[in-house]
């Protein structure tokens, strides 16, 4: 119900940056990239696409700190968090929840089978205690001389952790409050 309501007052807002992203560079407006969620099944989360298309190997490669690729648009839509709106839709088709832990591409859950378990129990979200402490974690990446190590030996054990610990106590008031915490970080 939240989603389908936020979908119907957003939808103009939606629209304009759907068409600034299809004029401003080639490429459609929408990015689909498959993560994985609840009980490990794999699902296509939707995002604004922020990136120019990658060719060849680049279009599998990991890009943590690597914003060569980010379109102008792109840059204002990751500062706001804008380019997480289409996954407002993920939430109606069921893949996703509003809150819950973010979901990861299957290369990072198989570093860490084992907690991905007990945290797939859970439907992913489009925010978490995570997404709020590593709300800049791309300006983050861009300092590490590995990007790549530093997420799956620093970063991802963390988030790992803050999602364990949210599927041992999560709440209707924690989610509330994670809401909030959210809204507050992304207009701050």
């Amino acid at each position: 119900m939240i989603a389908l309501s936020a979908l119907v007052i957003l939808s103009p807002m939606l629209v304009i940056i759907f068409f600034t992203i299809k004029l401003s560079s080639d490429g459609g407006g929408i990015f689909k990239q498959f993560r994985v969620g609840r009980y490990g099944k794999e699902f296509a989360m939707y995002k604004f696409r922020t990136m120019y298309r990658a060719n060849g190997n680049e279009a599998n490669s990991f890009s943590a700190g690597d914003t060569t690729r980010v379109t102008s648009v792109g840059r204002i839509l990751r500062r706001s968090k804008m380019d997480e709106l289409p996954q407002l839709f993920n939430v109606l088709l069921g893949d996703m929840a509003i809150v819950g832990p973010r979901p990861e591409v299957r290369r990072w859950v198989d570093e860490y089978p084992a907690l991905w378990e007990k945290i797939h129990t859970l439907r992913p979200g489009i925010t978490d205690p995570a997404s709020i402490e590593y709300r800049n974690e791309e300006e983050l990446l861009i300092k590490a001389t590995n990007p790549e190590k530093m997420y799956r030996d620093e970063v991802l054990p963390k988030k790992l952790a803050l999602y364990t610990q949210y599927t041992q106590e999560r709440s209707f008031l924690g989610d509330v409050t994670i809401i909030i915490k959210t809204l507050i970080a992304v207009f701050r």
